[in-house]
């Protein structure tokens, strides 16, 4: 008897801090309150009828369920009923991991996944990893990690899956498209340590900036690579965003900063005050050398954000195919227990006004192709290379 009024007590002060925190949040919006009161004593009784009904009746009900995990279960089920892969749960162990890869080091095998209708698909393998090598492309299909099948999981349980420690082997199971069966790959899984800029001399005193991702660290390494290009009195930059899954937004606005001495870089809107803003350029170029973007189906979110903010201030020409279109912002709010949540506030908007999000960017010039470790064999950056060479050497 105790037990469960001590569990109707627990279920009752929950619904009472749920609701407050939702009250808070739809006060902030201005919503009528009388209508948007949830988690009623009914519904607290449906999960404590649930709970119950396990415990009475599953073969496994004697063995007792961790509170905790009952409790990022439910929290982790109102975000999955919101139908955005993008707001999620993370506890204190997945939080610690989040963190270590914006910081830029972490162990797996170097893929960038999204969710889309339930699927899990790759947006890009990171160059030179494990998942690069044995030949993972973007927009295939993980449908198996070892023997589970992984429809329907959430994308903090795929990451956990294919993360580990170095030296460690997982196997995972794709389907790509135009092939029939299932592509099977056997990895073993490494410390991804992400340097996010590299620079390569091309011919005709042009330069290549392979950008990969955007962390704490690539503002500072792009900065570097500008000098590089200046001190070599380079003529041109080709700016290769392909197979960039994106990543932090500030990192993405000062890149864009570096190129273009004013105007709009990127717009947010969302339902909150604080969700609508406009980010401008405000420290001046680095360079001023002509510049074309390499993209495809695989640059996501910051990298179109990079992309479609030089394409509309006529900064640079976008070649290349498609992009993933991933723009939407997420916010992380730290909760009091060491958890957190990515809530998608705002969606991204280009300068002249473009919905990124579920879109996708157009380049100037659509080239089919993938990009080749033979920049010789590579067409679109030899396209971009050709339009390089059209340009005059300098930019006003």
């Amino acid at each position: 008897m105790w037990k469960r009024a001590r569990d109707l007590i627990v279920g009752i002060l929950i619904g009472i801090l749920l609701t407050g925190v939702w009250v808070t949040a739809r006060a902030e919006s201005g919503t009528d309150l009388t209508s948007v009161i949830p988690f009623s004593a009914q519904a607290l009784w449906l999960m404590k009828q649930t709970r119950s009904l396990l415990e009475t009746y599953h073969v496994d009900g004697d063995k007792p369920v961790e509170e905790k995990k009952l409790l990022y279960g439910a929290v982790r089920g109102i975000l999955q009923a919101w139908g955005d892969p993008y707001t999620r749960f993370l506890d204190p162990a997945q939080l610690k991991e989040e963190e270590i890869e914006v910081q830029g080091e972490y162990g797996g095998l170097g893929i960038y996944i999204g969710q889309k209708d339930g699927r899990t698909l790759v947006i890009s393998p990171i160059e030179g990893t494990p998942a690069d090598r044995a030949g993972i492309k973007p927009n295939d299909e993980i449908v198996k990690i070892g023997e589970e099948v992984i429809f329907g999981w959430d994308q903090d349980r795929v990451v956990k899956a294919l993360r580990g420690q170095a030296g460690t082997s997982v196997t995972i199971w794709i389907r790509r498209e135009k092939e029939e069966r299932l592509l099977k790959f056997d990895l073993k899984r490494e410390n991804i340590a992400l340097k996010t800029v590299k620079l390569e001399k091309l011919e005709d005193g042009l330069v290549y900036i392979r950008l990969s991702f955007f962390n704490e660290k690539t503002a500072e390494e792009m900065r570097k690579a500008l000098a590089q290009a200046n001190g070599m009195k380079a003529k041109g930059i080709v700016l290769d965003l392909r197979n960039n899954p994106g990543g932090l937004l500030n990192a993405a606005t000062e890149v864009v900063d570096m190129f273009v001495d004013s105007g709009v870089i990127v717009g947010m809107k969302g339902r909150f005050e604080r969700a609508n803003e406009v980010i401008y350029a405000t420290k001046g170029t680095q360079t001023r050398l002509p510049v074309v973007v390499l993209v495809n189906e695989g640059s996501a979110s910051a990298s179109e954000i990079v992309s479609g903010a030089l394409k509309d201030l006529k900064r640079a020409k976008i070649v290349g195919k498609k992009t993933f279109g991933k723009g939407s912002v997420q916010t992380l709010f730290h909760l009091s227990d060491g958890s957190a949540m990515f809530i998608t506030i705002a969606r991204y908007y280009t300068p002249s006004g473009l919905v990124i999000d579920h879109v996708g960017l157009k380049p100037d010039l659509v080239v089919e192709g993938e990009p080749k470790r033979d920049h010789k064999k590579d067409v679109q950056l030899q396209k971009a290379i050709q339009e390089l060479k059209k340009k005059p050497e300098k930019q006003g």
